[in-house]
């Protein structure tokens, strides 16, 4: 058996203090029924993935992969109909082609508006990406760019839908409502999937017909459903966030009706080739794999994200979702109102680093984005957001978004490790009282 004051041995190699080890520790005994909850949806998610490969006859076979063309890649093929069969819907497209979940998100956009079509955001603004690609912000190639308008109605000051205004924006030129699951760079709340049903069934209330799509990132397998079973027409995110489990080296996915699914894949290749097309070279067995361990690694993730909700809130500085809240993405926001304290919290995460732990991140003018971002992520694959990472706009009212690690001894270690640098940086004093000139 493992003696206690070896582990606190361990953690004092990477400057963590007892005093922050103690408190570490405090915090943890008052979670595992939240743990063990985290713990179940797991195990649900985990019987359910791998129903879907035995259902979809995954074999040895499927491992293989194809180069050139694609054609007939059997392997590709079956992960399309095993991420149909997760998600509940009529098709799925899995491509490494795909290069990350913008890319995702703007295929399914493009593929699915005309010229003449307007987009309605009812959650309010969508991810910084996003505005370039729909042409908030201009940008070669964007949907303004080929004809395509763009409406939002803000989210009510608690978080709820304005449906007064959303049933007043809905009009003949809206064909694609999108749905932002999760917070982006804002910290409202992140939407559970019966709200986002909710939301879909108001709008198709008024609109049958319109294509309802959600974006999916970071909120895969944390609860027992997924949008798609809640009536969201096309469902998309990215396989370096949680249906990557942690393996996957990129991709995305778009799962959803037949006649969407297949409208990507016609944008993705070109007109006449659609999904016969795209060879999955060496990826396939990190995209089996990594949607095998995705459920726990998700849950990982999760503890991870209310451990720092904990470690936070109780020191005073301002958590969404809070410490008692429900989870329903992996993200953790932490408001410090300085940029200090945010560049003292990335600079941590990067600290407990396996990989390029002697690096300090550094705000820069990140493509997509309208601040200087500070990113901090020590990955195996490269800007991996389900390993351990932060990152956070340097900009009023100057949060960070932590999320991932794929085992919770890495969180844990994470988050120990950027109380600790803030403690050293000054931002958080000694007793874990909030310093008041930095308030």
């Amino acid at each position: 058996m493992t003696d206690f004051m070896d582990i606190k041995e361990q953690y004092r190699q990477f400057g963590i203090s007892e005093a922050v080890y103690e408190y570490g520790q405090e915090i943890l005994n008052g979670l595992q029924e939240r743990f063990k909850q985290i713990d179940r949806t797991a195990e649900y998610n985990q019987l359910k993935v791998i129903h879907a490969m035995q259902t979809a006859n995954v074999s040895e076979a499927c491992l293989l992969g194809t180069t050139g063309y694609g054609y007939n890649d059997l392997g590709r093929d079956t992960l399309e109909k095993v991420y149909a069969a997760v998600f509940q819907t009529e098709d799925a497209l899995v491509r490494p082609q795909i290069t990350c979940g913008t890319h995702a998100l703007a295929l399914a956009l493009m593929s699915n508006l005309r010229p003449g079509d307007e987009l309605l955001s009812p959650v309010g603004k969508p991810y910084d990406t996003l505005e370039e690609v729909i042409g908030i912000r201009a940008s070669k190639g964007s949907l303004k760019e080929y004809g395509i308008s763009y409406r939002q109605v803000d989210l009510l000051s608690g978080g709820g839908f304005d449906y007064e205004g959303i049933r007043a924006a809905i009009n003949d030129r809206t064909k694609l409502v999108t749905i932002q699951r999760s917070k982006g760079y804002q910290t409202r709340p992140t939407l559970s999937v019966a709200q986002i049903g909710e939301l879909i069934s108001f709008i198709k209330g008024i609109k049958p017909d319109v294509i309802c799509m959600v974006d999916n990132c970071y909120g895969e397998f944390v609860e027992t459903k997924e949008p798609s079973q809640v009536g969201a027409d096309m469902v998309v995110g990215s396989l370096i966030k949680n249906p990557g489990g942690g393996l996957a080296p990129i991709g995305g996915y778009i799962a959803g009706r037949r006649d969407c699914v297949e409208n990507a894949a016609y944008r993705l290749t070109s007109p006449g080739l659609g999904k016969e097309v795209g060879a999955s070279l060496g990826v396939l067995p990190a995209f089996y794999q990594g949607l095998f361990l995705a459920p726990t690694v998700t849950a990982s993730a999760l503890k991870g994200a209310v451990f720092a909700a904990n470690i936070y809130e109780r020191i005073g500085f301002g958590v969404v979702p809070d410490a008692s809240q429900s989870r329903h993405d992996i993200i953790q926001a932490v408001t410090f109102g300085s940029p200090e304290g945010v560049i003292a919290f990335c600079e941590g995460i990067q600290a407990a680093a396996s990989v390029d732990s002697f690096v300090t991140p550094e705000p820069w003018d990140m493509p997509g984005y309208d601040s200087q971002v500070i990113m901090a992520a020590g990955a195996f694959v490269s800007g991996s957001s389900i390993e351990l990472s932060a990152d956070g706009p340097i900009a009023p009212p100057y949060a960070v978004y932590f999320q991932g690690g794929l085992t919770f001894p890495h969180a844990k270690l994470g988050i120990l490790k950027t109380l600790q640098n803030l403690m050293d940086k000054g931002v958080v004093t000694q007793d874990f009282r909030r310093q008041e000139n930095l308030s």
